[in-house]
């Protein structure tokens, strides 16, 4: 597998699907990058998957950067995209120029991503003027959570074609489509020459995208319609601690096999 590069994937579009997955540590990086996948996100969802927050909004620049390194270390054919926080880019074009810039430079990423369609398209025509890839995201946007009225589907067909047309020429390589029903996904994807791709989205979208959390079922019960849970890794791991802390009262772990001697 070649590296996966900005111009490859806009050559994708209609030909092969795309396929993104989200990671936050060095290791998942690699395990995602030996196993294939085109693309790696570094989501502001570490927020709330990994930090504890109870939703996007608490993320900082900092933080988006320090999970991006080990990512970017661990990936080395994968696409990398780096996801801008709340409130890096939309005081002020200046403002989302200087900070795509620094995500880019400190992390180590080769795009970045940001949330919101015809309002944002100053600000990604702004960024990709100055040579920063972008990849746009529309629908279901996290970081609007409270404006929205909380997590729900999308599905204003007008509104949805303007931001995807807005996105697409201000100069973005590709946008995410979430949580946006089948059928308006399909006229977007037909309609605009940039990939799309989907979460919550349907399977007409160019590609798609899963936190890998999500699809190895490590946050129990919280499984929205729109994942598939390919392993059910949470229980495994709960037995392999329950059988370390067994052996360990027991006097089973460690045995004479992990002593030195």
């Amino acid at each position: 597998m070649e590296k996966v590069t900005v111009p490859a994937v806009r050559l994708r579009k209609g030909k092969e699907k795309l396929t993104m997955l989200t990671a936050y540590d060095y290791v998942f990086a690699n395990i995602m990058d030996n196993a294939g996948i085109d693309m790696i996100l570094v989501g502001d969802s570490v927020g709330s998957v990994l930090l504890g927050y109870p939703n996007t909004l608490p993320v900082t620049i900092e933080e988006m950067i320090h999970h991006t390194k080990p990512v970017v270390k661990g990936a080395k054919k994968a696409l990398v995209v780096i996801d801008m926080p709340f409130m890096s880019y939309q005081e002020s074009t200046e403002q989302a120029k200087r900070n795509a810039g620094r995500m880019i430079k400190e992390s180590g990423a080769e795009a970045v991503k940001l949330e919101g369609g015809r309002r944002m398209k100053d600000v990604i025509k702004a960024i990709t003027d100055i040579d920063i890839p972008v990849m746009g995201h529309i629908g279901l946007t996290p970081q609007s959570v409270h404006s929205m009225g909380g997590y729900k589907v999308q599905k204003e067909e007008e509104r949805l074609m303007e931001d995807a047309k807005a996105v697409e020429d201000a100069g973005a390589f590709a946008i995410v489509l979430e949580c946006v029903p089948r059928d308006i996904s399909k006229k977007i994807t037909e309609t605009i020459s940039i990939p799309t791709i989907g979460i919550g989205a349907g399977p007409d979208c160019d590609g798609q995208v899963l936190v890998i959390h999500d699809l190895l079922g490590l946050l129990g019960d919280f499984r929205p319609k729109f994942v598939k849970t390919y392993l059910d890794m949470r229980s495994k791991v709960d037995v392999a601690i329950k059988d370390y802390i067994k052996e360990v009262r027991e006097g089973k772990f460690p045995d004479d096999s992990h002593s030195f001697h």
